[in-house]
């Protein structure tokens, strides 16, 4: 899709012109989803969390990069439509949780995953285009179905390739080699090993989860 020369507005060092949003599903192979199993924070007692520990957790980042990780999803949005949620949300909250737990999700397990909510990034600088920049999905591990405030986990994909790792080395409270993930695998952060704090991360996703459910 070729598209007006704008700056890109999660990474302003490039445009958007060189890009494709959502392309055919791509024969490209799959990079690996890498969260480091530890950090500077590697202690808190967010990273990771255990299996057995109900948590609510959002995974969100730039599409250029969440392209890497599932070439074969499409991300293309027709129009504002209300479904919900698109097709490749339960794709990236099956990956997250491969990730984060190290096994696939147990459809015997009652509450292993529930998809409650997700975040689309619309990118107004390309009307009339219709077409998102940006994604994120939210989903639940244990939570009782009445809890309205549970504990989250807030996860950021980082794209590295495009500008050398700038953004990500601005945010990283580790330094960041591009060399190590460029055409290897795709970084994820969890806010302990980010330089933002996150003190709004509950609030923010339980009153997203909870609008959705008509409870706000």
């Amino acid at each position: 899709m070729p598209l007006p020369d704008i700056s890109c507005l999660t990474n302003p060092t490039h445009k958007y012109n060189i890009h494709c949003f959502h392309p055919p599903p791509s024969l490209q192979p799959a990079l690996p989803l890498f969260i480091p199993p530890y950090c500077q924070n590697s202690h808190h007692r967010l990273h990771l969390p255990s299996l057995d520990q109900p948590f609510r957790i959002q995974v969100e980042g730039p599409l250029i990069a969440i392209q890497k990780l599932l070439p074969k999803v499409s991300w293309h949005t027709p129009n504002h439509s209300p479904i919900f949620p698109l097709p490749g949300g339960p794709e990236l909250a099956k990956l997250a949780f491969k990730t984060i737990y190290c096994r696939e999700v147990d459809p015997d397990v009652p509450g292993d995953m529930v998809i409650r909510d997700e975040y689309k990034g619309w990118l107004r600088e390309a009307r009339p285009d219709v077409m998102i920049d940006y994604y994120g999905i939210t989903f639940d591990h244990l939570v009782p179905i009445d809890d309205i405030d549970p504990e989250v986990l807030q996860i950021n994909i980082m794209e590295i390739e495009d500008d050398g790792g700038i953004y990500a080395n601005k945010y990283s409270r580790f330094r960041i080699d591009p060399a190590d993930y460029t055409g290897k695998k795709v970084l994820a952060l969890p806010r302990c090993c980010q330089t933002r704090k996150g003190t709004t991360d509950r609030r923010r996703v339980n009153e997203a989860v909870n609008t959705r459910d008509g409870r706000a």
